[in-house]
């Protein structure tokens, strides 16, 4: 138990040692959230404040939060309630999906172009393409929805 013990001290020591040497090359790379918040007047740019922001917004888990919200010093991404939507709708209705995909037209298929924000006047040419490249979307028959919207924004260009 002591030999693990020791060990345990002697690579930690070891490990910000070797950190030490490489402060000079390191960048604020830690990201946001509440550790960046918290170190950041303290933060010098090294491996072991950087560390300590890591750790600190790994502990915690809040990161994902500050992005979402756009707090604790992260960007909200522009279209990220947008996208959650869209991505809810096609999970929700994958099948009818599928169906007015194979059809080139539908009601599920004209929402979610809807929602994908693709003008009147592309739509027609569009439902021709997705129809066109349905194999391509739904190639096993095993796809999330996920897969197949990455597909139709592949498509939709």
């Amino acid at each position: 138990m002591k030999k693990t013990v020791v060990a345990g001290a002697g690579l930690a020591l070891s490990l910000l040692t070797a950190g030490a040497g490489f402060a000079g090359q390191a960048d604020k790379n830690c990201g946001c959230g509440l550790g960046t918040i918290l170190w950041e007047g303290k933060a010098d740019g090294s491996v072991i404040s950087q560390s300590l922001q890591a750790t600190t917004n790994a502990t915690f888990g809040n990161q994902t939060f500050g992005i979402t919200s756009g707090t604790l010093g992260c960007e909200q991404p522009v279209n990220i309630v947008k996208n959650d939507r869209i991505l809810a709708f096609t999970r929700d209705n994958l099948d009818s999906l599928a169906r007015d995909i194979a059809f080139g037209q539908g009601e599920t298929l004209d929402a979610l172009v809807e929602l994908m924000e693709v003008p009147a006047a592309e739509r027609s040419a569009l439902f021709a393409r997705l129809q066109l490249n349905f194999d391509n979307i739904f190639n096993t028959g095993e796809e999330n929805s996920a897969m197949v919207l990455d597909r139709i924004i592949d498509i939709a260009g």
